[in-house]
């Protein structure tokens, strides 16, 4: 079990959210070394005592995996397009640690739940659209304690900041990873293929994607490769495709962000697919708090210590800790 280590992180409780940068520090803290430490590793193993089930959703049966105390403050991590629970394997068995109930689940559509669509919805509907996904998630929010600190990931970012705009009453805290900063076609942003984002159709968009992610272009280990192709083999294109369509729409909900009184927090990796001065931007219009760490796109896979730690030092000015 990989440990984790360093002290928290502070945040300021009143004032302009601070940036808390990871990847500028002089001296790397212990959470960086453990990081920097993390080996080639099986993504299918969770940790010992991980819990598997099948949660009932509206859209249908959606893999579940959760870990720690039953009576624990809930966390719920939630993965994005083309992602799956495991791209949270390292991180959960920290939270688990400190004390929390940490839970994940595949999307509809994703890796095992792939029999998850549209076509399960009463009346059903032809598309997964951008309601299906936040209802399949208000009923995993509604499965549990009352409030939970929930994180969503690229896509899921999008959909964790409408459903706390719908369901406020269910969060403790809220944390955006590597998020689509920018409303409308949030590929716009993207560094180098930005510009000619918009001259493609979403199904075009998904098939580049995809294409990037089988090549290995962001040169994952191997055993991390694998797991991904192998991921590909259950999620279905479609649900891909779909949600390509819907990040080109991303909905503008800053403003109502910003009244939100439950604390958030936006992260990011120094590499990520969007630059940094977007996401800076974007955490300080809805008044969340900020931190860069020195890797790509996923630091749920690559600085989970210093993820953890820093969403811990969130949780703690909400109360709602072990």
């Amino acid at each position: 079990m990989v440990a984790i280590g360093g002290a928290r992180g502070s945040f300021r409780r009143r004032g302009t959210p601070p940036v808390v940068s990871a990847a500028s520090a002089d001296v790397a803290d212990e959470a960086r070394v453990l990081d920097e430490a993390i080996p080639d590793l099986d993504w299918r193993a969770f940790a010992p005592g991980t819990e598997r089930s099948s949660f009932d959703a509206p859209s249908g049966a959606l893999a579940r995996v959760a870990l720690g105390p039953v009576d624990g403050p809930r966390v719920v991590l939630v993965p994005g397009a083309t992602g799956s629970k495991e791209d949270f394997v390292l991180m959960m068995p920290l939270f688990a640690a400190a004390g929390y109930r940490v839970e994940s689940y595949d999307l509809a559509g994703q890796y095992e739940s792939w029999a998850a669509g549209p076509w399960n919805l009463d009346p059903a509907r032809t598309s997964y659209d951008e309601r299906l996904f936040l209802d399949d998630l208000l009923a995993v929010l509604d499965d549990g304690a009352p409030r939970a600190h929930v994180l969503g990931y690229s896509f899921a970012a999008t959909l964790a900041e409408l459903a706390l705009l719908v369901r406020p009453d269910r969060f403790a805290s809220l944390t955006l990873l590597s998020a689509p900063p920018e409303p409308g076609q949030a590929f716009r942003g993207v560094k180098r293929i930005g510009p000619i984002s918009g001259l493609t159709s979403p199904r075009q968009g998904a098939a580049l994607m995809l294409w990037g992610i089988r090549n290995n272009l962001n040169r994952v280990p191997p055993r991390r490769l694998a797991f991904v192709r192998e991921r590909f083999a259950l999620t279905r294109r479609e649900s891909v495709d779909d949600i390509i369509a819907l990040m080109m729409q991303t909905p503008d909900v800053r403003t109502e962000l910003l009244a939100s009184p439950v604390p958030k927090l936006v992260a990011v990796g120094e590499h990520d697919l969007w630059p940094r001065e977007l996401h800076e931007r974007f955490a300080r219009e809805i008044g969340a708090r900020f931190t860069v760490y020195p890797t790509g796109h996923s630091p749920c896979e690559t600085a989970p210590h210093q993820l953890v730690r820093d969403m811990t030092a969130l949780f703690d000015e909400t109360g709602v800790t072990p």
